[in-house]
């Protein structure tokens, strides 16, 4: 088998961090997408762990291994993710509380119980979610009133966003990352 079949079956596994106005989507006619940001080369077999809104930036895992992202992903092992938020106002401990129960949002979708941390800047917070659903975070602070004015992935279970890199930018993850993940 020559090197390069052999490249593409070996699993791989990169961190990215996403900038706003990229989709995590395999192939778009009308936007850029994250595995635009790969060399070529790179990016056959590759697919996001998840997604980010295309205004919705930090971390995301990008790899080939099927099994592995199933296992992150699936709601009974559902690993925890951690965001820093800014809203449209000042969150306070009534919110942390509401989010500390779990909400019924009015479209009926019902949200397990989240953190929701107050930072010393009273419109920002890290807000750790159990679960991933649709737009989440920013649907429970709509309905608390005090929307997302922007949105950063900081973890997946054990893996944080390396801090050295830059937006757009992506390394592959180390040994010890891959294997805390296979624990995750």
């Amino acid at each position: 088998v020559d090197g390069t079949v052999q490249r593409y079956r070996a699993q791989r596994y990169y961190m990215l961090n996403k900038p706003m106005g990229v989709i995590t989507a395999s192939r778009d006619e009308r936007h850029d997408t994250v595995l635009e940001l790969f060399p070529a080369e790179l990016r056959r077999g590759l697919f996001a762990v998840g997604r980010l809104d295309k205004d919705t930036e930090g971390l995301l895992l990008l790899t080939n291994d099927g099994p592995l992202a199933h296992r992150l992903l699936a709601p009974r092992h559902h690993v925890d993710k951690t965001y820093f938020v800014r809203v449209d106002g000042e969150l306070d401990g009534a919110d942390a509380a509401a989010f500390a129960a779990g909400m019924m949002l009015e479209d009926g979708l019902a949200c397990l119980p989240a953190g929701l941390e107050v930072l010393e800047q009273p419109d920002t917070a890290l807000v750790t979610l159990h679960e991933g659903k649709y737009h989440q975070i920013k649907r429970m602070l709509a309905a608390r009133g005090k929307p997302v004015v922007y949105l950063k992935r900081l973890t997946m279970g054990p893996l944080m966003l390396d801090p050295v890199l830059e937006r757009g930018e992506w390394r592959p993850l180390s040994a010890e990352e891959v294997a805390a993940l296979r624990q995750a």
